[in-house]
């Protein structure tokens, strides 16, 4: 597999001089799978890259959501295989007594948010709810499962060859609980999680920022990196940034993450913060050159 980040940012779009360097575009992960077929984990402002950066031939799509706050859907009107006739694209996402999948989805791509209707759009579009077991799109074995967020919320497990990518980006695993005492089968996400080659996870706060957003269904930097040592992740990014985290912000959350991750017995070089345009080969070493 391999893995690009298009967005990594949380909460909000905050595009600007002091963002640059790790990006100002909200959630979206492409992965790229052995036979060369693509999935996209959640369509936030970064899939409007993402689309631009495919190519016009006819493709199929899987978009895999892991809920439906705007940051996680707003980029799917700007996606531009979307207005191809030729692009099939499946959306999954989490099933909600509430209303079908398309149906939550259409008050958002719809008026008056949105200049055209679900209905309108040219491609070939379906809509799935996940299973609660696994299934498979070309290569890959996919798993989802609820975790710890507001709303119906999933994270997911990508097997492909041997290895494995977990995407939790929106989790709060030690909400009113010790992840260091904690047992595993108590623990949210940690079987999606275990001995996952890359673990991109939800890092949105640091640990003096938590106290005024308990429940909020973020994690603390101490949080994240309890889990990632629980679950033994073979390398973790650390995801979902604060709309408030400067460049130079998140400079000094990664020099903290490596030193707290080596006081854990781990190596510096298997953890950091996210940047968007980052690649990363499955089994993973270093980040690939971004473009």
């Amino acid at each position: 597999m391999r893995v690009k980040l298009w967005g990594t940012r949380g909460s909000v779009p905050s595009p600007g001089p002091e963002t640059i360097r790790y990006g100002g575009n909200t959630s979206c992960v492409q992965v790229t799978l052995s036979d060369g077929s693509m999935l996209a984990l959640d369509a936030g402002t970064g899939i409007r890259s993402l689309g631009l950066a495919l190519q016009q031939e006819a493709t199929r799509l899987h978009i895999l959501l892991t809920h439906l706050h705007l940051d996680h859907i707003q980029g799917l009107v700007f996606f531009a295989p979307a207005f191809r006739p030729q692009t099939e694209i499946v959306i999954w996402g989490p099933a909600s007594p509430e209303a079908s999948l398309r149906d939550r989805l259409a008050r958002y791509i719809s008026a008056p948010l949105s200049p055209v209707e679900v209905r309108e759009l040219p491609c070939d579009l379906s809509f799935r709810h996940c299973p609660e077991s696994e299934w498979e799109i070309g290569p890959a074995r996919i798993r989802a499962a609820s975790v710890t967020h507001r709303g119906p919320t999933l994270g997911y497990r990508v097997t492909d060859s041997g290895n494995s990518l977990a995407y939790i980006p929106d989790h709060e695993p030690a909400l009113g609980a010790d992840l260091e005492k904690l047992d595993e089968d108590w623990i949210s996400g940690f079987e999606l999680a275990r001995d996952s080659s890359l673990l991109i996870h939800d890092g949105q706060y640091a640990d003096q920022e938590y106290p005024d957003h308990v429940g909020w269904g973020h994690s603390a930097i101490s949080h994240s990196l309890a889990f990632a040592n629980r679950v033994g992740a073979e390398r973790t990014l650390l995801f979902h940034h604060d709309p408030l985290h400067s460049d130079d912000f998140l400079d000094a959350l990664d020099r903290e993450a490596r030193e707290r991750w080596s006081a854990l017995g781990h190596s510096p070089s298997t953890i950091e913060v996210a940047a968007e345009r980052s690649e990363y080969d499955l089994p993973v070493s270093a980040p690939a050159a971004t473009a």
